[in-house]
């Protein structure tokens, strides 16, 4: 980790290894009944054993996505370092440490906020697990084992400046200050040391108005995290909250102040290129600030159209997750393996290119774009609990292997899902949203 942002990438992701000594174990409830957002989170999370997740390195014997194998396993070896294990970022075969510790803390904070839904559908020990292979990675990527977060967080914010110059791919067109607010607010959500506070509360004027949240712009996620604060009390951190109604005010329908706009459909459309990364963590912000909204007693949001209760913001959340598994124009699931209908064709290397189990022989590079990318047969391995990028801004979708656009999943995708689809659960059927975990502060000596 020689430059800056790649270790201050590391700092929210470790926080939240302090979730998993916390975390209850799997409560054991079976799935839950229709609309089955319980078969869709446990398939959002076993997406994870196919993407590489629990399918780069050595697989484990619990491993579900049967047409894995172990892959990479040399990775790290001529610099002397373990790098087995992680999660492929998208169809590719690539690990790359930017988006990855974006998805890891969205599946961290997924189980902070909604840890007891999770459970209540069975699937709470999958999160964990999910989440500890590819936090494992990302330890075993520092050099350093010794006080990693807090380590990192003073390195970058004591070193400042951009990567741009060293990164080849997935680099940070928003700059670097997303990435300080959003660790030292996970820092003092786990901490509550000062300093974090102090942080938060000094660097409020890099915080603006955005209309997305993604692995590239955390803004919008370091808002939330101080908008909570700020409703528990802690009023020197208006300017977050005021960011973040913005941010809630962007995003509704009818809100007078909107930038993004829906499709047809109803769908959150920021732009044709894997929309639905876009959409999927935009529901997981409303999701849980309606909720942090509603437990302290605010009224809502005040856009300048009209105020949105809680309900409202959450109902609309759910109506982006209701979207994604079918509720939709063309009645398609845009996971994979969930309901009827759903994308056969996905733009992903593992899934279309026949498992070694089956062909029993090593499928070269070429002959994976020669022979198996261009071919309009379903894939050979079905990637249950892949979402892809999404229909376009008229909510058609042609289901083109070639169309990576639409047709490609990725990992944060389906992190900022897990939590969307756990409030969705708690919305319509009732499951107790309390989170598992009150006091995060005190698991930091655990790790």
């Amino acid at each position: 980790m020689a430059n800056m942002v790649e270790k201050v990438l590391w700092v929210a992701t470790m926080v939240l290894l302090m979730c998993l000594a916390g975390a209850e174990e799997d409560g054991g409830v079976g799935l839950l009944g229709s609309p089955d957002y319980g078969d869709a989170l446990a398939k959002a999370i076993l997406f994870f054993e196919g993407q590489g997740g629990r399918g780069s390195g050595r697989l484990p014997a619990s491993q579900r996505a049967t047409w894995r194998g172990d892959s990479a396993l040399t990775d790290g070896r001529e610099e002397n370092v373990n790098l087995t294990g992680g999660y492929y970022d998208a169809g590719d075969n690539v690990k790359f440490g930017y988006p990855m510790a974006f998805t890891v803390t969205l599946l961290g904070w997924s189980a902070v906020e909604y840890g007891a839904a999770v459970a209540a559908a069975g699937q709470l020990g999958g999160l964990r697990a999910a989440i500890r292979w590819g936090a494992d990675f990302l330890l075993r990527a520092h050099a350093s084992p010794t006080t990693l977060y807090t380590q990192l967080f003073d390195f970058a914010n004591n070193y400042r400046g951009s990567f741009q110059s060293s990164c080849p791919f997935y680099c940070s067109y928003s700059g670097f200050q997303d990435e300080l607010l959003w660790a030292s607010a996970w820092l003092f959500k786990a901490t509550r040391d000062a300093k974090y506070l102090d942080f938060l509360t000094n660097n409020q004027g890099s915080s603006n108005p955005v209309n997305e949240f993604s692995w590239d712009s955390k803004y919008a996620g370091a808002q939330m995290l101080a908008a909570q604060e700020y409703l528990g009390g802690r009023t020197a951190l208006a300017r977050y909250k005021d960011n973040l109604d913005s941010f809630v005010c962007a995003l509704m329908p009818n809100s007078g102040n909107v930038q993004i706009r829906t499709t047809p459909g109803g769908l959150l459309f920021t732009r044709d290129s894997v929309n639905l990364q876009y959409t999927t963590t935009a529901t997981l912000v409303l999701s849980i600030y309606s909720k942090v909204l509603k437990s302290s007693g605010s009224s809502g949001v005040r856009c300048s159209a009209r105020t949105f209760s809680p309900d409202q913001i959450s109902s609309f959340a759910t109506s982006q997750v209701d979207y994604i598994l079918g509720k939709n124009p063309l009645g398609m699931s845009y996971m994979v393996g969930f309901s009827t209908k759903f994308p056969r064709r996905i733009h992903h290397r593992g899934a279309s290119v026949p498992s070694i189990k089956v062909l029993s022989r090593k499928v070269t590079c070429k002959e994976g774009f020669s022979s198996w990318l261009p071919t309009s047969d379903p894939n050979p391995n079905i990637h249950v609990g892949a979402i892809v990028g999404g229909p376009d801004g008229n909510d058609q979708f042609s289901d083109n292997r070639g169309d990576p656009s639409h047709s490609e999943p990725a990992t944060y995708i389906n992190a900022a899902f897990v939590g969307a689809c756990a409030a969705a659960m708690g919305q319509k059927q009732g499951v107790k949203l309390d989170k598992p975990v009150d006091n995060l502060a005190s698991m930091v000596s655990t790790y």
